[in-house]
């Protein structure tokens, strides 16, 4: 395992640490463990992929999509394609799907979520391992929709809190994202991981 490799496990770990009610976490790790391609979408049974919590600039509001090929409403995202910098694909993502600029990637993991791809033609059912990222949108909110999608819209984030038929992983990002801003973070904090840095907590 290489120190990228060896970053990312760390970083999976402390997010382990701060969402302890959070099962997931040990499956991420096994996945960057055991497997020798686990960023490349050639590896069948499952990848790695990247996606973007983008959020409006006074962090009410998150871009989410109507996702072509699965019909609901989720947050924008993608392959990693063999990149291990995971917040990287976060912010390409983010970008090439909505056509946005200025945005800002915050490099803590924000969320995780591993769920299940159905099978589609030739292309077996397989487990996308999605690492979430805040990323802000510091100018412009006038988005392009491109072929990823079937449209795109600003959504309050509190609305998607309170909606019981949106999507649970949506659900839990938007009570997540709320909870932090309620601690009064400051922006460059929101999302980071403050976990073992009492001078960081003290400020939040």
């Amino acid at each position: 395992m290489d120190i990228t490799h060896q970053a990312l496990q760390e970083a999976f770990l402390r997010y382990a640490a701060r969402w302890p009610d959070e099962a997931g976490a040990s499956h991420f790790i096994h996945w960057l463990r055991e497997q020798p391609e686990p960023f490349r979408r050639e590896t069948r049974a499952g990848h790695f992929t990247g996606s973007a919590w983008l959020v409006s600039a006074d962090g009410e509001r998150v871009l989410l999509m109507l996702h072509r090929k699965l019909g609901r409403w989720l947050q924008l995202g993608g392959h990693a394609d063999g990149e291990v910098d995971l917040a990287a694909v976060a912010l390409r993502e983010a970008e090439e799907e909505s056509g946005l600029r200025d945005l800002e990637v915050l490099p803590a993991i924000f969320d995780l979520d591993r769920h299940l791809i159905p099978a589609r033609g030739d292309e077996p059912a397989h487990w996308h391992y999605d690492v979430r990222h805040v990323v802000v949108a510091r100018g412009d909110e006038a988005f392009t929709v491109n072929e990823e999608s079937l449209a795109l819209a600003w959504r309050s984030v509190s609305d998607i809190a309170a909606d019981p038929s949106a999507d649970d992983s949506l659900r839990r990002m938007a009570g997540k994202w709320l909870a932090l801003r309620a601690t009064g973070a400051p922006p460059h904090l929101v999302g980071a991981d403050l976990v073992g840095d009492p001078a960081a907590a003290g400020q939040v």
